[in-house]
């Protein structure tokens, strides 16, 4: 087993990198992450800590002093100042409070600007730290200055040079690659208007929601983006590699919650918290199954007289649950990306109706054949064919709409579609066998 000494030992200072060293951390026992957290360099910490699961952060508390944690939050970059900080809190608040007012003033001004945003607002992910120039500056001047801020380690991770006005407005947006093949004896404007190419800027105001600057990585593929206030201010910078933190936590929240989970309490040791979160919907789960056994208690007399209803009855209800989960999967996963306009829903569910109807009939002649070779009842296989069109056409409708209705209602789709949909194609799944077995068959 590799071990931070060792690591540390074999590669050279610049090639270190905080996820390596979390890999190997996580592959300790409680023992002996007490012993190696102590080896990691102070000025790597923070980024380790931040690159390690959250229940690591207890251990973290305990072991390191708080000179040596402020020494770790001050070596970060603005935004993960205020997510280790964040981390911290919610161990313990008055270690916080200490480690906070060790810092120095910039770092602690920095950390109260940012925390002031909502979860959901863009500014609450974005970097204070920025390379920008005035419009008017010699190109070879601003490379000169950003050869200095970068040797002296003050930027990190830089893609793009910001060009504000006097009154700090953002101007142009000038990726680096472009910046080398300006004239470097003219000014930045001289530059531009010269250009063929355009350098206005893509832009998120800083109360924006998170999710729509997310999209717009993804539908410019950009690197970095600018954060502005209402008033065209330039206040800081959202990155890619954020971006990329951001859409992986949401595709985890969203796995979750189709099953009915919830992602922050799944991330905690606590057994008996998860257990009281899980068993909640489990209740709504255990209404939603006497729901459908109402249904089969309503056609009693119909299963005693032919014991086939009985056999066959769940592979109905199956079958239509399984097509409208994916569905539901599929909707689902749209909306999360954003890619569902007015006219792409009804273009949706219009291609989830064919769909299912065309898996209807085929499934429904396939099975009728199945339930007339296994029992030799002609007439079962026309109830149970009849049974599985209804209720995979039912499906594809459900779960393609009970999605859309709650976005609608501004209810997360990923919670309450699973329950609406199992208990949708439980009941039109019994009730539409049965009854047909009850109408054609006695």
């Amino acid at each position: 087993m590799d071990s931070i000494k060792h690591y540390l030992s074999s590669h050279e200072a610049s090639d270190i990198h905080p996820s390596e060293l979390a890999k190997i951390l996580k592959e300790l026992t409680d023992e002996e992450f007490a012993n190696e957290i102590c080896l990691v360099p102070k000025e790597l910490l923070g980024d380790v800590a931040l690159e390690l699961p959250d229940r690591y952060f207890d251990q973290i508390a305990s072991i390191l002093s708080v000179e040596e944690l402020s020494i770790a939050v001050t070596e970060l970059e603005s935004d993960d100042q205020v997510d280790f900080m964040d981390e911290l809190k919610e161990v313990d608040a008055e270690l916080a409070s200490k480690v906070f007012d060790l810092l120095g003033k910039e770092d602690q001004e920095e950390i109260e600007k940012l925390s002031k945003y909502d979860e959901d607002e863009a500014g609450a992910y974005m970097q204070l730290e920025l390379f920008t120039a005035y419009k008017e500056e010699i190109v070879e001047d601003v490379i000169q200055r950003f050869a200095k801020l970068r040797n002296a380690n003050e930027l990190e991770n830089v893609q793009s040079l910001f060009i504000v006005g006097k009154e700090k407005k953002l101007r142009y947006t000038v990726a680096l690659d472009q910046l080398l093949v300006f004239d470097f004896k003219r000014s930045l404007l001289e530059n531009i208007e010269a250009s063929k190419h355009s350098f206005e800027p893509k832009s998120a105001k800083d109360r924006e929601d998170i999710k729509e600057v997310v999209h717009y990585f993804e539908e410019y593929n950009l690197a970095t983006m600018p954060v502005v206030n209402t008033q065209g201010i330039l206040l800081g910078r959202i990155t890619s590699d954020d971006v990329y933190d951001l859409i992986n936590e949401h595709a985890t929240e969203q796995m979750y919650h189709l099953a009915g989970l919830d992602d922050d309490v799944e991330d905690d040791e606590a057994v008996i918290k998860a257990a009281k979160k899980r068993a909640s919907w489990l209740i709504v789960n255990l209404f939603t199954a006497i729901a459908a056994s109402l249904v089969i208690g309503v056609f009693s007399e119909t299963i005693d007289s032919m014991v086939a209803l009985a056999i066959l009855m769940p592979i109905v209800a199956s079958m239509g649950g399984n097509a409208g989960t994916q569905s539901l999967t599929v909707v689902v996963r749209q909306l999360a990306l954003g890619e569902l306009s007015k006219y792409a829903a009804v273009r949706i569910v219009k291609k989830e109706l064919f769909i299912a109807l065309g898996n209807g009939f085929f499934f429904a002649l396939l099975m009728g054949i199945i339930a007339y070779l296994w029992f030799g009842i002609e007439m079962l296989g026309v109830v149970i064919a009849l049974s599985m069109i209804i209720n995979l056409l039912m499906a594809g409708f459900f779960g393609a709409t009970v999605p859309l209705l709650l976005k609608r209602l501004h209810i997360d789709p990923a919670i309450g579609s699973t329950v609406i949909l199992t208990t949708v194609t439980d009941v039109i799944g019994f009730f539409s066998f049965l009854g047909l077995a009850t109408l054609i068959l006695l």
